[in-house]
């Protein structure tokens, strides 16, 4: 007789040993992801809730930790599935055992819809950074105008960048007038339409808050929007990716253009990343209204943007957690001021090797696009973090 444990931060592991055993690949897969496990904080809850909860959970092999109003719920995924029918549940439990059903984390979405077709996700997805402002945060102005950039799009393309994210407009902190429309479109067009017609096969997405310059950007064959906020400043964005079927990054982020990359509203009442899955939650559902496809959308949580150095660590470590949402994960921790102060550096254009670790980091906690400044650095440390998950 013999008892090896398991390793439970993937499923690899159980998978693994189910096929060891005779399993086919797809029952295996489903059973492992189903003996995932997963922790819900609950709150609000009342007395007879809570009383309920404790016997009704217990019943079916859940653990409950429970104090004044609030709950952890913990178990697999498949033992949280059979707790969230609000048909089998108590009254006092049916609101509730819909909504652990929704907060559960989702299977990973297999690809990324865009205006230029599905993008797969089974492996990391690099986004390379093309800003052409003369102000951004860490390369401002090396790649403004239209040769420059398209030398800088052919490099992020040859270290193995999917997609170009190409922007006009900078969100560096310390802003202190929105750029024009007129400019960010005499800025972004040229290049777009450039890296568009040297790299067919190549997505091009818009960095933009503005309708009108995403609608021209999607003219001229970008396939998919990056809003730093979401659709909050502009809601009609939404109509125009609807009606160019574009894929959509919806970012968190709070505040103005000017001060979105600022500390002005990074108060979360102690619990950053539940605000974010919270807020994140609401842009999804006001996209969906207006007309955008589900599988057209990516979320980002916004490290960096209206987030202490503190709280951006926090909430990469916890990224997992965003997979409730559905959708499949973006992050940008590319030259960001937690990196530095995590890793020691000053200067953002020696932070390339501390963004590479912790995209890898991040690809072990559910992101799959990876929104970068230096691709090469970020692809190698991906392609060992990928390799060694399976």
């Amino acid at each position: 007789m013999n008892v090896v444990p398991l390793a439970t931060h993937s499923v690899r592991a159980l998978r693994d040993t189910l096929v060891a055993h005779g399993w086919g690949a797809e029952p295996a897969n489903a059973a492992a992801g189903g003996g995932e496990p997963v922790a819900l904080h609950l709150t609000g809850l009342d007395d007879p809730a809570l009383e309920a909860l404790v016997r009704y959970a217990g019943r079916l092999g859940l653990d409950v930790h429970t104090g004044d109003g609030w709950a952890i719920l913990a178990g697999t995924r498949w033992r949280l599935g059979a707790f969230a029918r609000p048909w089998t549940a108590p009254p006092e439990l049916a609101e509730l055992a819909t909504r652990v059903g929704l907060a559960i984390p989702a299977d990973a979405s297999p690809s990324w819809l865009t205006a230029r077709g599905p993008l797969p996700l089974h492996q990391p997805v690099l986004v390379g950074i093309l800003n052409v402002t003369p102000d951004s945060f860490s390369d401002g102005g090396r790649h403004h105008g239209v040769d420059h950039a398209r030398l800088h799009a052919d490099r992020l393309i040859a270290e193995g960048a999917q997609v170009v994210d190409i922007g006009g407009e900078s969100t560096r902190p310390g802003r202190d007038a929105a750029v024009p429309e007129a400019e960010e479109l005499s800025r972004v067009l040229p290049v777009i339409r450039a890296v568009v017609a040297d790299h067919p096969d190549v997505l091009v997405s818009i960095d933009t808050v503005k309708a009108g310059v995403a609608r021209a950007a999607l003219s001229e064959g970008a396939a998919a929007i990056n809003d730093v906020t979401a659709f909050r400043l502009d809601p009609t964005m939404a109509d125009v990716a609807a009606a160019g079927k574009a894929g959509v990054v919806l970012m968190h982020s709070r505040g103005s253009i000017t001060e979105i990359a600022s500390y002005a509203h990074a108060d979360y009442d102690g619990d950053v990343t539940g605000a974010v899955i919270a807020e994140l939650a609401e842009a999804v559902a006001a996209a969906v209204a207006r007309g955008v496809a589900p599988e057209a959308i990516v979320v980002d949580p916004g490290l960096g943007f209206s987030k202490t150095p503190e709280q951006s660590a926090l909430l990469c470590d916890r990224l997992a957690a965003l997979r409730g949402l559905g959708r499949p994960v973006l992050v940008g921790p590319s030259r960001k001021r937690f990196v530095g102060a995590l890793a020691g550096i000053d200067a953002p254009a020696d932070r390339d090797r501390a963004t590479a670790v912790a995209c890898a980091l991040a690809w072990e906690r559910g992101a799959r696009l990876f929104r970068v400044h230096d691709v090469a650095a970020t692809r190698e440390a991906l392609a060992v973090a990928h390799g060694i998950a399976g």
